[in-house]
């Protein structure tokens, strides 16, 4: 075994600078730990801007016909969408028929298991989170669509009012 050193008297001396230091545990904030949270925050509000403008949905409400709803967020898993609380809400494991619409005419079907719900107050809303059922039919545009959502979102700018050209007749 090795030769120990004794340090005492060399921190003796050191005492009275150490003396400032506060020896009270502190909170120690993470960078990165910040970082992706606000990181987190952004790519899901652009998401949101993009989903809810750009993107509409309905779901299929068995012998009544068809409710729009508000996509709140997509990923290659599944899609969350609100509902006014008036609408009602679906129960969770249960299992159901959604359209995307490309335009007022144009969209795809897909099934959907909601997982979890969640009464947004402040909202105003019924938050749908679910998962994709798969299916051979629609596993590839499905995953194709949410791709180009996703590379798209960071570049799209909202349209303020811009002046339109005049019909030239």
């Amino acid at each position: 075994m090795g030769k120990l050193i004794d340090l005492t008297p060399r921190l003796k001396t050191l005492a009275p600078s150490l003396e400032s230091f506060s020896t009270e545990p502190t909170d120690v904030l993470s960078y990165e730990e910040q970082k992706q949270k606000i990181l987190f925050h952004e790519r899901r509000q652009i998401k949101r801007t993009i989903l809810t403008e750009f993107v509409s949905a309905m779901v299929v409400l068995p012998e009544k016909g068809l409710l729009k709803v508000a996509i709140y967020d997509i990923s290659e898993e599944g899609i969350s969408f609100d509902i006014e609380p008036e609408n009602g809400e679906f129960k969770l494991d249960e299992q159901v028929s959604m359209r995307v619409y490309l335009n007022q005419k144009t969209y795809f079907p897909i099934t959907i298991q909601v997982k979890h719900v969640t009464h947004e107050r402040s909202e105003g809303v019924i938050r749908h989170g679910s998962v994709f059922m798969r299916g051979a039919e629609t596993d590839a545009a499905l995953q194709y669509f949410v791709r180009f959502i996703e590379s798209v979102s960071a570049g799209l700018k909202k349209d303020e009012g811009d002046l339109m050209a005049p019909k030239i007749s």
